[in-house]
């Protein structure tokens, strides 16, 4: 059963006493009739004139399909959920940026025509198909490159902020310590800064003398304060730091690292600052970047998947490689009427193929290698169905 959340791209043959516009007029009332679809669910896919090669050429494209259809979609997804991330999902960000041809994919598709001006009609298929493979690759790759800045950048901006935040334990102090707060340069004494967690603060207040053998007394003093730790500085003599730092720990009380630095406030602002506008700028020219390739990886996958469409069409139904095309945008609670529908009307595909096989207008299934006929066999519908990536 082909999915729900994909279009599908259904193709059939032209028969001799039918036209396109007559086929999807017949399609459209039909799918009505069994309340399957509506008009505004299904759209007429025009299959541009390909060149079709040689019949064996054609099977060693079609074996690579499904490898190829997984690496293009995968690389158009992957810029989808770039877009999604970047947005936060906002869902009017994500209908402005998943974009192609300027318009919403849904109209993109159900108006679609080949781009002739890009993809030239008159190359062969394996060229067609070597040409959409650059084209994506270079995309992928670009995006990769362009992601991984902006992860850098982000990631570095999250440390930073991840300093300014949290409680006194933690975060970065050099806004709250002041010059007073620190004794100055000596060779026998030094400034200890101690979190304490806010119970223990009469303990501490009580106790931190007796923490060393050599504290200077009543030298405590609270320089801040928050919803968990009291910050206080302390003096010691430098020969007993590492045992006033034991026994600190062994009360739970927290050594902040600190040396002062006039400037180093204004340095460390600065620095978050730059880092937030490294983030917002490579953000933008990612978002815009996504945007765009968007537009160019989806025409691309379109492309591909009219092209195989094409080329399972021709060995299904062989030549002449006249088709009808049709877009569909299947409703999950229909879907089981739209198969049926589908299948219903199609129905006289199988007796058409006995013909021109009895007929000898035909030897696709005949010259077609036991492994691939095999495929054909175990098809379902009596119709050509390709699905493609639904947003």
């Amino acid at each position: 059963m082909p999915s729900e959340s994909s279009y599908w791209i259904l193709t059939v043959p032209v028969q001799a006493e039918s036209s396109t516009e007559q086929m999807y007029i017949d399609i459209e009332k039909r799918l009505a009739q069994d309340s399957a679809a509506t008009s505004d669910d299904i759209a007429p896919l025009p299959l541009p004139a390909l060149k079709t090669g040689t019949l064996e050429s054609l099977i060693t494209l079609s074996e690579d399909f499904a490898r190829t259809d997984a690496l293009f979609t995968s690389i158009t997804t992957r810029i989808s959920d770039t877009v999604s991330m970047l947005v936060d999902g906002d869902e009017a960000a994500l209908a402005e940026n998943l974009q192609v041809n300027g318009e919403p994919v849904d109209k993109y598709l159900f108006n679609w025509r080949w781009n002739s001006g890009k993809y030239r009609q008159d190359r062969s298929l394996p060229d067609l198909i070597q040409l959409l493979t650059r084209e994506m690759q270079t995309i992928d790759h670009a995006i990769k490159q362009r992601l991984n800045s902006y992860n850098s950048a982000k990631s570095t901006l999250q440390q930073l902020e991840r300093r300014h935040t949290g409680n006194l334990s933690v975060r970065a102090i050099s806004d709250v310590v002041k010059r007073d707060d620190v004794v100055p340069s000596s060779d026998f004494l030094e400034t200890l800064l101690v979190a304490v967690p806010r119970n223990n603060v009469s303990d501490w207040n009580a106790s931190y003398e007796r923490l060393a053998s050599m504290v200077v007394p009543r030298s405590a003093h609270e320089i801040a304060r928050d919803d968990e730790f009291a910050l206080f500085s302390v003096v010691v003599f430098k020969k007993v730091h590492d045992e006033f730092v034991q026994k600190a720990r062994e009360h739970k009380y927290v050594i902040r690292d600190f040396t002062w630095d006039e400037g180093i406030q204004e340095r460390e602002q600065g620095e978050l600052q730059d880092a937030r506008s490294l983030e917002k700028e490579l953000w933008h020219e990612l978002l815009q970047f996504s945007s765009t390739n968007f537009d160019e990886a989806y025409e691309a996958l379109q492309h591909f998947k009219v092209i195989r469409a094409f080329v399972e069409s021709v060995l299904r139904f062989g030549l002449p490689a006249e088709y009808f095309g049709l877009i569909i945008r299947p409703n999950a609670r229909r879907l089981k009427a739209l198969v049926g529908s589908l299948a219903g009307h199609y129905s006289g595909l199988s007796e058409y193929m006995s013909r021109r096989d009895k007929n000898g207008e035909s030897a696709t299934h005949q010259d077609t290698p036991g492994e691939y006929a095999n495929l054909l066999e175990q098809e379902v519908f009596p119709f050509v169905l390709t699905e493609q990536l639904r947003l």
